[in-house]
């Protein structure tokens, strides 16, 4: 009598728990759930509706890499340069903050020099402006992390301003970024000027983890009477998984004072 009634609880069980639905899988039946479609990290009350995100809010991400570039625009010298870069980034819902440093190396056949460039610290902030359209502004500070006896040893000032239109998968930016520049001229030697530079672009997305992008870009040089710094750019950006991604990037020079040819790759993690 005992086994036919453990055979019967076995036979019946299943069926009990295949009478159960919850497709959103929050813990509260489905002919209960007043919200039936909340996201699998919600916290729910006892009607299924969400109280509280178990996502943080809060997201990093550092990112390490190298370039090479045929200019030292610290120096306006025409030599092959190689950086060793680093950028932190800080996410909190639309605002960032920045923080990126590179140590470079420069060489030629009459100029050799290595150190720290200068250390960027900046903040942004996003706003939506319709459901395709945002707008981020920015300000930060350039700290003199760069040594070179000229006269650049105060701290320079930056704002900026971007655009970002997406439509049917085709992304259009642009922006503007405008930096105090304060270094001390010396006279007869280097005498330094404010710096404004433009960018417009187009992007889209061959797959969900490829991004690939082609730009104009223009700047000021920081030096006076040297032409405007022109190039055409070409980027990628490819997500390896949740957390890991790489960019590159390649400009050519459009300008006598850009770098005939830049190449910049990095790899980064997310969290």
């Amino acid at each position: 009598m005992n086994y036919l009634y453990s055979l019967t609880l076995i036979v019946l069980l299943p069926l009990n728990l295949l009478a159960y639905d919850d497709f959103d899988l929050d813990g509260v039946e489905d002919s209960q759930d007043r919200c039936p479609n909340t996201l699998i990290t919600d916290l729910v009350d006892i009607n299924g509706c969400s109280i509280k995100s178990l996502v943080s809010p809060h997201h990093y991400d550092i990112i390490l890499g190298t370039s090479y570039s045929q200019v030292n625009y610290n120096t306006n010298e025409k030599t092959n340069n190689i950086n060793s870069t680093m950028q932190v980034d800080y996410y909190y819902k639309n605002f960032s903050l920045q923080l990126s440093s590179s140590y470079f190396t420069s060489k030629s056949k009459t100029y050799s020099s290595k150190g720290f460039n200068d250390t960027y610290l900046s903040a942004y902030y996003r706003f939506s402006l319709f459901e395709s359209l945002s707008l981020r502004v920015g300000g930060g500070i350039v700290l003199p992390t760069y040594k070179s006896g000229l006269g650049n040893n105060n701290t320079d000032y930056a704002s900026s301003v971007n655009l970002s239109y997406t439509l049917k998968g085709l992304n259009l930016f642009g922006g503007y970024r405008y930096t105090l520049i304060n270094n001390d001229d010396i006279k007869g030697v280097v005498s330094y000027q404010d710096s404004a530079s433009l960018y417009g672009g187009i992007g889209f997305y061959p797959s969900s983890q490829l991004y690939l992008s082609a730009s104009y870009n223009k700047s000021d040089s920081i030096y006076k009477g040297v032409v405007p710094i022109e190039n055409a750019s070409a980027y990628a950006y490819y997500t390896f998984s949740q957390h890991w991604f790489s960019t590159l990037s390649y400009a050519y020079g459009l300008s006598s004072s850009a770098s005939h040819h830049y190449l910049s790759i990095r790899f980064g993690y997310y969290y």
